[in-house]
């Protein structure tokens, strides 16, 4: 399954209206280098372009890992303009869950919240989702019946086309919804708004949620029903899922609270015929997209046909080290690894316990001074996660013989945090079933400990109990900066830990680092733009 969609991915790298920003401009008028009446004049042509829209979250050009990157502006094409790595940076390395030893320009101001508007980082997470969404936008333009009947493209291949925008029209709102989480707002671009026939305008942060409820909704009744798609694609499970986790967070969103939303929309997921997947480890290895029981949304990746070093291929070298062949890659990047915030929340850390518990305990010792890190450059110090792993669990090859590039794709959405969002959402006042939550959280309590030794009665099931479990089931998964802003911990005094705020015992910070400023160089090509408070 996975082949199908990569080989299509292949090819539309071949074929893509490759958009790429201007020297100085780097957010707004895009080229195009190849005419859309080239690129959709065949039914195979729309094909490959919507592979090239799924394709943007796993590779970060048309040659592979370097050589044609979508997103100039002297950005590094590994580490700079790749979606999964860079919302890992965001989203991982700001809390408890990550740390990284490298010196590479200002990696290291992430995890002690002290980046700037001049971040280089930041100019790249900003450009990715926007020039995706500036592609699906073509892409919509394209899939009018009025362009597909001038092609003379009908019958079954014109309806598979009309099928597709509601996909793509997905993609744009996850798309947002990530500029709406990290940045608060954002350049705002529709199919409407032809390239470089104006300067975009900003939305701002409630609007643009206004916007994607909108979106999702509407799109939701074209969407494939559940678990009918082929894998790596998306259906209405995707859109009740995103929709779950933005209802969770809609206050900080918007300032006001929409728990009844966030338990309504995680129980259709919940009851669309997903269940755990029984082997918790089995998630994250090399032939993951064999757990459909339990992904709802994966960005694929291939050690042959996505290669690039900022997606998964990422995680399973920069978390390694001397150890690389436990993670099953040919050397280690000794870089990533998570703090002792991380390390307290599992009974022990040899998963003995709790077999959510994939760290490395062999190499380095799990010592207090190693757990504590003394030295934050050291690679040695810290706790070092084998969470993600470029190894099959029925032992077959992977499919890069040197095990350079990883075949583990990125889960986006499972049925896991479905059930925590239904147990918070219900904690918080939102109108599920208190009976329920207690059981969706135990079942993932029974999975992690193999048996009902784990199990927690109803007086236990806190709010604080939960964003502890969240830790322990989502690590690194790009979830808890947006869960330690929700619980107002990511700035705070109220809860510390090792190097936050670059001190080594943990310090608040300013709330302005609740959110990512928008990158000075934007600013400057558009005037539309405007700052964050307090940058």
């Amino acid at each position: 399954m996975k082949i199908k969609i990569v080989n299509k991915i292949v090819l539309a790298c071949a074929v893509a209206v490759v958009i790429s920003s201007c020297a100085k401009k780097l957010d707004l008028y895009p080229t195009n280098d190849l005419t859309p009446e080239k690129a959709y004049a065949t039914a195979a042509g729309y094909k490959s372009m919507l592979a090239k829209i799924y394709g943007t979250l796993a590779v970060t050009g048309n040659v592979g890992p370097s050589g044609s990157p979508d997103i100039g502006g002297g950005l590094d094409e590994g580490s700079q303009v790749a979606f999964i790595r860079m919302f890992f940076n965001c989203q991982e390395l700001p809390t408890d869950e990550a740390v990284v030893a490298w010196n590479d320009q200002t990696i290291k101001d992430f995890h002690g919240l002290k980046w700037t508007s001049a971040d280089p980082f930041l100019k790249g997470i900003y450009a990715r989702p926007i020039y995706n969404i500036t592609l699906i936008n073509e892409y919509l333009r394209e899939a009018t019946d009025a362009k597909l009947a001038e092609r003379g493209i009908t019958g079954t291949e014109a309806d598979d086309i009309r099928k597709s925008v509601a996909e793509a029209r997905f993609l744009r709102a996850f798309n947002y919804w990530v500029m709406m989480d990290l940045f608060g707002k954002s350049t705002f671009i529709t199919e409407s708004d032809l390239i470089g026939a104006y300067t975009p305008q900003e939305i701002s942060r409630a609007d643009l949620y206004t916007y994607i409820v909108n979106e999702l909704t509407d799109i939701e009744s074209s969407l494939a029903a559940p678990r009918t798609m082929e894998y790596g694609r998306v259906d209405q499970s995707a859109a009740w899922a995103l929709l779950a986790r933005i209802y969770l967070n809609a206050e900080v969103y918007t300032g006001t609270s929409n728990f009844n939303g966030a338990v309504t929309y995680s129980k259709k997921v919940i009851d669309a015929g997903y269940s755990l997947h029984s082997n918790y480890r089995e998630l994250f290895m090399a032939d993951n997209d064999q757990c459909t029981d339990e992904l709802i949304f994966a960005i694929n990746c291939d050690g042959l046909h996505t290669q690039a070093y900022g997606n998964t291929t990422f995680f399973v070298h920069c978390s390694s080290g001397d150890d690389h062949n436990d993670y099953g890659v040919g050397g280690g990047w000794y870089g990533y690894r998570s703090t002792k915030g991380l390390a307290d929340k599992f009974p022990d850390l040899t998963g003995s316990t709790d077999s959510r518990a994939m760290f490395v305990t062999s190499s380095f010792g799990v010592s207090a001074p190693q757990i504590e890190i003394a030295d934050i450059g050291n690679f040695s110090n810290g706790l070092h996660v084998n969470k993600y792993r470029n190894i099959r669990s029925d032992a077959g090859a992977v499919s890069d013989p040197q095990r350079n590039f990883s075949d583990v794709d990125f889960p986006v959405f499972r049925l896991a945090e479905m059930y925590l969002i239904y147990a918070e959402a219900t904690l918080r006042g939102g109108n599920g079933d208190a009976g329920l939550a207690l059981g969706y959280v135990n079942a993932l309590r029974e999975r992690a400990f193999g048996n009902t030794g784990g199990n927690i009665s109803s007086p236990q099931l806190t709010l604080d109990f939960i964003l502890d479990e969240r830790a322990r089931e989502l690590y690194w998964e790009g979830h808890r900066r947006t869960d330690l802003v929700r619980y107002g911990l990511l700035t705070s005094s109220t809860y510390l830990w090792p190097w936050k705020g670059d001190v080594p015992s943990g310090t608040s910070v300013d709330d302005k680092y609740n959110l990512f400023p928008i990158p000075a160089a934007n600013r400057t090509a558009n005037p539309n733009l405007t700052q964050n408070a307090g940058y």
